[in-house]
């Protein structure tokens, strides 16, 4: 029985195909799922440009920033370009004013300069010898008299200004004995006392206390001529009215 069902086993396969042509079905099954699904290289391709694309994007973008940043560093070079301009403009001004300030003259030799440079004359009829190169012993005392004449000029003027005189304004309170003190007698005596460089100005009556009152009284004084300790002595001789004198305020004019 073994061998006639062996040998009905191997008709069988003799019969049926299918694992003779299994390439072919292979094939077929690869086309089925491709055409499902899409071959495999498209997809791959498709990977590619979607990769390829986001090189682009990133580069596009690293493009703008870097672009981005050269127009902010135009910018700036150019504001410092401005400013090296005014700087060096700024810089030439100093040196011309630098340059003119040295070659005007000092103040000291002014003076010099204005007077009359000594005249070299030169002698044409006759020879070498007559020629003077150093100008007479005149010419000499003539410049030299113009400068002092003109220093005398000068000195003239200066003395011809006035003298600023030092004066100051004083306030005197001048008190008297008691309330029976004749006040208009006693402003009297006070505007009696006469100096040279001694001015007297107003005056007021200011109450003290118990019905007394003490003149208040101001006056300008030169500070060479009068002194406040001449004034308070010459001030206080009338005992009959004054008791004392203060100086309420002094000021320097």
């Amino acid at each position: 029985m073994e061998p006639t069902t062996n040998m009905s086993g191997l008709i069988c396969l003799t019969t049926e195909s299918i694992w003779f042509d299994k390439n072919r079905y292979d094939e077929a099954e690869k086309r089925f799922y491709e055409g499902v699904n899409g071959p495999a290289t498209q997809q791959q391709a498709k990977g590619r440009q979607q990769k390829r694309r986001h090189r682009n994007s990133s580069s596009h973008a690293g493009d703008q920033e870097l672009v981005s940043r050269m127009k902010s560093l135009e910018l700036e070079n150019q504001t410092l370009h401005k400013v090296v301009v005014e700087m060096r403009a700024t810089l030439q001004k100093l040196e011309s004013r630098v340059a003119v300030l040295e070659k005007s003259p000092t103040p000291a030799a002014i003076p010099a300069a204005k007077v009359a440079p000594v005249k070299q004359e030169k002698v044409i009829n006759g020879d070498d010898d007559d020629i003077d190169l150093f100008g007479s012993d005149e010419e000499d005392e003539e410049a030299e008299r113009i400068k002092q004449e003109r220093l005398e000029a000068y000195a003239a003027k200066k003395a011809k200004k006035p003298a600023l005189i030092a004066k100051s304004s004083i306030l005197l309170d001048v008190k008297p004995w008691d309330d029976e003190t004749d006040m208009a007698k006693l402003e009297e005596c006070v505007r009696s006392v006469q100096m040279d460089g001694l001015l007297w100005g107003a005056s007021k009556l200011v109450p003290v206390g118990y019905g007394i009152k003490k003149l208040q009284i101001s006056c300008v004084v030169e500070d060479d001529k009068v002194g406040t300790d001449i004034l308070e002595e010459e001030i206080t001789k009338f005992e009959d009215y004054i008791q004392s004198v203060d100086v309420a305020a002094f000021n320097k004019i």
